[in-house]
């Protein structure tokens, strides 16, 4: 029986057959010791054991034991790669080269995060290339969850010995499509538990001066605001929880935060500081870094304290969402950066969540 040596998760507890297709568990280990460990169903991040300030380790993602637990899973986007549009499109419908095309409506009015049967729900072949590095690939059919062409899609997990875990995405399409792809870590950074700590105490820190504000059913209203003056600062560090709940038509509509921050950053496409956050108690850190343009951030204000692996538990705020990502609805909307990718074309995206200890 193969036992990930720090997380305790069996290997064979995450072996079926789905889709016509294996899973497994794949585990990462760098020179630390530390380990991420990865199941090729959806591509979710089941554990990511760092150690705190004394040295005691703890698992800082959400995640299952088993793999039916992952299918089963009351949170279906827990820790899962996300396609093939990461985020909300209005109304489940858009326009591409004058056809209109609908997706599922699968979050109120909305299309959310490639669908019910979108990527995160998928099996991924899957390579583990080193004791560092596992690579997934996925073919997304012409037509898949109503998204036109074919997308074939490669993302590389690597586990530096930095304690950094970088995501690099590629994808090619053979007719002009959306994309949008990006990781749904549910991080804890003060470790899972039962049960698991809120993050409403993590200082935390986002390198953006505005963001995106939301109607009641959390699509851009087209505005982009400044944070200044808003519950949306987080240009400095400070708790999670200080205006979690203020008194502002944009917490209401997010139940706390939802919403796409616009990074800053000096050109297109530069790898960048996008946030970090701290756990006071363990000390723990997570600096998210990313080419991407925006951030989603999401405090986890729907989750019911439902059962996750090892006994663990998460109840509401117990995680929060580091989404990196192009803004939501942007086929709908002209003058943000654009999603749309053609024949010829290569889409890329690299993103790094990169763990330490404050002293």
């Amino acid at each position: 029986m193969a036992i990930s040596k720090l997380s305790g998760l069996k290997r064979e507890d995450f072996q079926a057959t789905i889709q016509g297709k294996q899973t497994d568990l794949y585990t990462l280990v760098n020179k630390a010791g530390n380990e991420v460990c990865i199941t090729n169903y959806g591509g979710a991040l089941v554990a990511i054991m760092v150690p705190d300030k004394d040295g005691k380790y703890a698992n800082v993602i959400q995640g299952h034991d088993t793999i039916q637990g992952v299918v089963d899973s009351p949170e279906p986007f827990l820790s899962t790669l996300i396609g093939r549009y990461g985020n909300r499109i209005c109304k489940g419908k858009c326009t591409i080269d004058a056809k209109q095309y609908s997706f599922a409506i699968n979050n109120g009015p909305n299309h959310l995060h490639g669908g019910p049967t979108g990527y995160h729900a998928r099996v991924w072949d899957a390579e583990q290339v080193n004791d560092q590095a596992l690579r997934l690939h996925y073919v997304s059919p012409d037509g898949e969850e109503g998204f036109p062409g074919t997308l074939d899609i490669t993302v590389v997990y690597r586990w530096t010995d930095d304690n950094e875990l970088v995501i690099e995405y590629e994808a090619t399409t053979d007719k002009k499509t959306i994309i949008n792809l990006t990781n749904h870590g549910f991080f804890s950074i003060a470790g899972i538990a039962n049960p698991t700590p809120t993050i409403e105490d993590l200082q935390c820190q986002i390198n953006a001066d505005f963001f995106i504000p939301i109607d009641d059913t959390s699509i851009p209203t087209g505005e982009v605001r400044s944070v200044a003056g808003t519950p949306f600062d987080f240009r400095t560090m400070h708790a999670v929880g200080d205006q979690i709940d203020a008194d502002d038509e944009q917490t209401r509509n997010g139940a706390g935060y939802d919403h796409c921050f616009v990074l800053n950053k000096r050109e297109v496409g530069e790898l960048s500081f996008a946030a970090k956050i701290m756990d006071p108690a363990t000390r723990r850190t997570m600096e998210v870094y990313t080419t991407e343009p925006g951030v989603q951030v999401y405090t986890d204000n729907w989750a019911t304290g439902y059962p996750g692996q090892l006994g663990a538990t998460f109840p509401r705020r117990s995680a929060i969402c580091f989404e990196a990502q192009h803004f939501p609805d942007s086929p709908n909307r002209a003058f943000f950066p654009s999603v749309a990718l053609c024949p010829g074309e290569k889409y890329t995206q690299t993103t790094i969540y990169k763990f330490g200890i404050e002293k």
